[in-house]
């Protein structure tokens, strides 16, 4: 018998209890960085080094940032369940708690690519980016990063494994803000769906079959899984 499918998807709240801020936490600015000058493609183009220092720093974090019990919790599903994540998130925790199956819409902040050819995609060893490493096709490697007002190459994949799932979870994540709104409508209506978060509210009609925790990752996190598990 096929296992059942789960399709966890994360935003910046899971993460947030590793210690890594998020842009809104911060009102728009993060370490005194205004977004607009260094998260466009405008930025790019206008100031790469400011760019590749904001996401240095933020790379630095994320090294420091350890998987919490969160992360380690989703992993235990993978005992009874096929469990896809799909994660707002740039960061590699996920991967660091023991996931198998990660999606990232985002991108990865631990890796770079060129600024011509998308496809070209290469690991960054350490925290540092630094001006002047290039690609293969000698232009200026980029942080591997999806910027506001570029598309989201992995969004019509999650939208199709979003359709497939039994059972669906949201954690960390508002459900009025786009893509995880967009993305909870692919979802079968007949499919159990979790949202977890400090801040949910059922304010959405179109959104049936749904429980909300209303708690912090950690805590939300561990309990649910522990009741899937036994269930």
């Amino acid at each position: 018998m096929d296992r059942k499918k789960i399709i966890v998807f994360t935003g910046a709240g899971i993460s947030a209890e590793s210690g890594i801020k998020t842009f809104r936490d911060a009102g728009g600015l993060w370490e005194e960085y205004n977004i607009q000058e260094v998260a466009t493609p405008e930025a790019w183009e206008k100031n790469k080094a400011l760019v590749i220092e904001f996401y240095n720093k933020r790379r630095k974090q994320v090294l420091e940032a350890k998987p919490n019990g969160a992360h380690k919790a989703l992993v235990k599903l993978e005992q009874k369940y096929d469990v896809q994540i799909i994660t707002q998130n740039i960061d590699d925790l996920h991967e660091r708690a023991g996931s198998s199956k990660v999606l990232h819409l985002h991108g990865e902040i631990l890796k770079s690519r060129s600024s011509l050819d998308p496809s070209l995609i290469y690991p960054i060893h350490g925290w540092e980016l630094k001006l002047g490493e290039k690609c293969e096709r000698g232009t200026q490697l980029r942080p591997h990063i999806v910027w506001f007002g570029e598309m989201v190459p992995n969004m019509e994949l999650s939208y199709l494994l979003a359709s497939k799932s039994d059972i669906f979870i949201i954690i960390g994540t508002s459900l009025n803000v786009f893509p995880a709104a967009g993305l909870v409508e692919y979802v079968p209506a007949s499919t159990p769906k979790y949202l977890i978060d400090p801040k949910a509210v059922n304010n959405s009609t179109f959104l049936k079959n749904i429980e909300i925790v209303p708690e912090l990752a950690v805590e939300g996190v561990s309990k649910l899984v522990e009741k899937l598990l036994h269930q």
